[in-house]
Formats: C-alpha cells, sequence, structure tokens
C-alpha cells in the first residue's frame, strides 16, 4: 500500500490554459495526496502563488496573456517556491531560457505522470531538508558537508576540492536541473563573458566525479545529464 503521509499537505498550483491538462493534472495529483490550486494564465498565476503559497509550481510556458519565462522572473522577485516547466516547447534555448530565469526543473510535453511526480518529490524533499549541514543521502551516496566527508556503500571517497565544490552545488539542489553557466559561476566564480573553456574542464570533472561515486560511471544513476542544458543530481529516499 502506497502511503501519502509524506505529500498530504503539499498544495501544487497548476498553470495552464489547457483545461484537458489541468484537468489530467488535478486529477493525478490527486490521486497522490496533494492539494491542486489552478490557474489559467501569468496574471493569475502571480497572484495565486501570492495568496495559496504552494509548495511547488507546475507551469506551462505559452500563456494567453504572456510568456512563462516572464512570469517565473516575477515569481522569482517574492518567492523561492519550486517551479517545474511542462512545455511543448523542446528547444535547448528554451529549457536554458526558463532555467535561468528560476525554474528548477523541466519537463517537455508529452510527458510521464510517475517522472513528473518524481521531479515533485525530489523538489520537496530538498527544500523541506533544514540547513546546507544536513547529511544528504541518495542511493549509496552519503555526504557530510558539515565534516567534509563524502562516501559511498559507507566508504569514505576521497574528492579534489573542484570536485568536491561541484557535488556540493548538485548536492545542495539535489533534484533540481543546473545549467552549465549555474555550476560555473557557483564553482570557478566567474562571470558569463569568462565561461569559454571552463565547460571542458566542468564535464572533465563531472566524469572524474562520476569515476568516483556511480557504480557504473558509463550509465550514471546519481549525476544525470540533462543534453544541451546542464546537470541533475537525482534524489532518491
Amino acid at each position: 500500500m502506497k502511503d501519502n503521509k509524506s505529500v498530504i499537505h503539499s498544495r501544487v498550483l497548476v498553470v495552464d490554459d489547457e483545461k484537458a491538462i489541468r484537468r489530467f493534472l488535478n486529477a493525478s495529483l490527486s490521486a497522490e495526496g496533494y492539494e491542486i490550486f489552478e490557474a489559467i494564465d501569468g496574471k493569475e498565476a502571480v497572484e495565486s502563488v501570492k495568496s495559496f503559497r504552494p509548495d511547488a509550481i507546475i507551469l506551462d510556458l505559452g500563456l494567453p496573456d504572456r510568456d512563462g519565462v516572464d512570469v517565473i522572473r516575477d515569481i522569482r522577485k517574492f518567492s523561492q517556491t519550486p517551479v517545474i516547466v511542462l512545455s511543448v516547447r523542446e528547444k535547448e534555448n528554451d529549457k536554458i531560457d526558463a532555467l535561468d530565469a528560476g525554474a528548477d526543473d523541466y519537463l517537455t510535453k508529452p510527458f510521464k505522470t510517475g517522472e513528473l511526480l518524481a521531479r515533485i518529490r525530489a523538489l520537496l524533499r530538498r527544500i523541506a531538508r533544514p540547513s546546507d549541514s544536513a547529511v544528504f543521502e541518495s542511493g549509496k551516496l552519503t555526504a557530510d558537508f558539515s565534516k567534509r566527508i563524502v562516501k559511498v556503500e559507507n566508504k569514505e571517497v576521497h574528492l579534489t576540492p573542484t570536485e568536491y565544490e561541484v557535488l556540493k552545488v548538485l548536492v545542495m539542489n539535489a533534484g533540481k536541473v543546473l545549467t552549465h553557466q549555474h555550476v560555473l559561476k557557483h564553482v570557478w566564480g566567474k562571470n558569463p563573458h569568462d565561461f569559454e573553456g571552463l565547460e571542458h574542464l566542468l564535464r572533465v570533472t563531472i566524469s572524474n566525479l562520476r569515476n568516483k561515486i556511480e557504480s557504473n560511471p558509463d550509465r550514471p544513476a546519481l549525476i544525470l545529464t540533462e543534453p544541451g542544458v546542464g546537470y541533475r543530481l537525482k534524489a532518491e529516499s
């Protein structure tokens, strides 16, 4: 029997102008114990975030009154509520624009309900963690940043300072898609015009990290690649 206690009080705002999509998401999420609110355009979405204070937002980009990316920017002016974009737009630039505006994740339509639910759970777990000093666990990985200790299968793994900082950024945003630019800025402290050449260094660092923490580095189960966009650390229960 499925236990819905962990999500039964979580509130989700669904923003989509298609009635069929709203009805489907309402039914699917309500069945998992979520309390659902709906908005049909950008203006109503911003007002609903202020009024209902949802725990997560599912947002379509093709809204009738304004572009969803602008809606994300407006929401980020007053709220850090996780935003999952659900859109037919599948170009890399569209994904990057939404993530850079403040979206936490991005799924393209058509989508699998199970994957959407998993992404929601991962983001809710991330914001539920009490502090950056908490011990993070996902699968066989354990990271205790207060002690600077990383373990796989309870065996300590020795990371270079750069590998450690990249992993820390991923862990602190577990379940969230991070663009290459986001990781570069937070690890190397560079401005966007200085990123040239560093993306290769990031790819090498990610490859080295996978070799140290993944059971099968060629088929990573923890550090997932979002093609053309960046990376996401899978957050497991």
